[in-house]
């Protein structure tokens, strides 16, 4: 197969890299930043550019840049795109970007469908791309009513040979909902927690939790902007239930109220042990 990837940052440069590494599929990208296109080529993470003219010869093309650049680059080449074509956007979230997407696959014919691979860096750009970020994660799929069983088929093929784990479905909503509380609402927290002045007396004195509260704060600001605006309902209510469950654990201390503490304590460990992984 040919495959488009547009961005090759993190998760674009992940793809090719994987693409090229596991399967015999031609890779076609395209990236706004010259270096990383010189890089890409040379490091063989992609076979050509992405042009005007290849773009019609892809039978899958994978967004990997932001909601709203994805929407535009869809928009602006609908008609280029082929009617056999698969286009998968990779963003972390759903409804912004499926809500217009899909209306205009529709209208062109090709088809389409939402994507979010669950896997990552603190570090983003191609430089910071492997071959083997995808390898045991999951690919949130968003299928929609013109999502036919032939399509997931492939999709499904696709995704599993570059090291994927599985396939998880989902709806738009779902999808956002959920990813509010699991990446989204960690990510504020890093970022708050970081901004303590005692981040600055800490060496000598952090181990693993500190690490582990504090390696997302490292994030792309103006990428991570646009996922909290987009998603800004499902985020202000978990932001709004962390804030409260961190007031009683201050309302205790302040109280001296030890028993109250070691309640909290221990039905954090429950729920820890309810929720289930690492």
């Amino acid at each position: 197969m040919n495959v488009g990837i547009v961005g090759l940052g993190l998760i674009g440069g992940s793809m090719a890299k994987s693409v090229k590494n596991r399967t015999l599929h031609t890779v076609f990208g395209i990236d706004t930043d010259a270096e990383t296109m010189t890089f890409a080529r040379m490091s063989g993470a992609i076979d050509a550019p992405l042009t005007d003219e290849s773009i019609g010869g892809c039978d899958i093309i994978l967004l990997a840049i932001r909601p709203n650049a994805a929407v535009n680059w869809v928009e602006e080449n609908a008609s280029a795109i082929s009617k056999k074509a698969i286009v998968i956007d990779l963003c972390g979230v759903k409804r912004a970007v499926c809500d217009r997407i899909a209306p205009i696959a529709d209208e062109y014919g090709f088809s389409y469908i939402g994507g979010h691979p669950m896997a990552g860096k603190e570090r983003s750009g191609f430089v910071n791309s492997t071959d083997d970020l995808f390898v045991g994660a999951y690919m949130i799929l968003t299928p929609n009513e013109c999502t036919d069983i032939s399509m997931l088929e492939t999709i499904k093929h696709f995704f599993l040979d570059i090291g994927f784990a599985g396939l998880t479905f989902s709806t738009p909503s779902e999808h956002d909902r959920i990813i509010a509380f699991t990446s989204q609402l960690a990510h504020i927290a890093s970022s708050a927690y970081i901004k303590s002045p005692e981040a600055k007396q800490r060496r000598g004195y952090s181990a693993g939790s500190y690490r582990d509260m504090t390696r997302v704060a490292r994030l792309d600001e103006n990428m991570w902007t646009e996922l909290f605006m987009d998603n800004s309902d499902n985020l202000i209510e978990q932001l709004e239930l962390f804030i409260g469950n961190l007031n009683e654990y201050l309302i205790a201390l302040k109280e001296g109220d030890e028993s109250k503490i070691r309640a909290l304590l221990r039905e954090g460990r429950e729920k820890k042990a309810e929720a289930g992984g690492n």
